[in-house]
């Protein structure tokens, strides 16, 4: 049995290792960061009752987790539970970015 090629001398295509890009890191983390609120507050609105001319029904059904989700958001950007900032040093680390995220990269708003 013929001994296999290695991938890196395949002619495969490979990817360059580049720099990790502050910006998407902590994108990422705010987005994590989002869908968390979004989870811990999905089950607040789930309770509530709507009465009245516009309240209930299916389109209300369809909208409210938009609602959850815009709310989420906003709360991330106003600086949320601080969970963003721990998840950004961490991506960081993990994409081996040298040294720590600067204050700015670490300020989520």
């Amino acid at each position: 049995m013929p001994e296999p090629t290695p991938i890196a001398t395949s002619g495969a295509p490979t990817l360059a290792r580049t720099p990790p890009n502050p910006a998407a890191l902590r994108r990422a983390a705010q987005d994590f960061e989002a869908q968390a609120l979004g989870a811990l507050l999905q089950p607040m609105f789930q309770g509530l009752e709507t009465k009245g001319p516009f309240g209930g029904g299916a389109a209300e059904a369809q909208w409210r987790p938009m609602l959850v989700d815009a709310i989420a958001k906003d709360m991330t950007r106003a600086g949320g539970l601080g969970l963003a900032d721990a998840v950004l040093r961490e991506l960081t680390r993990l994409a081996g970015a040298s040294g720590q995220p600067t204050t700015t990269e670490s300020t989520i708003r």
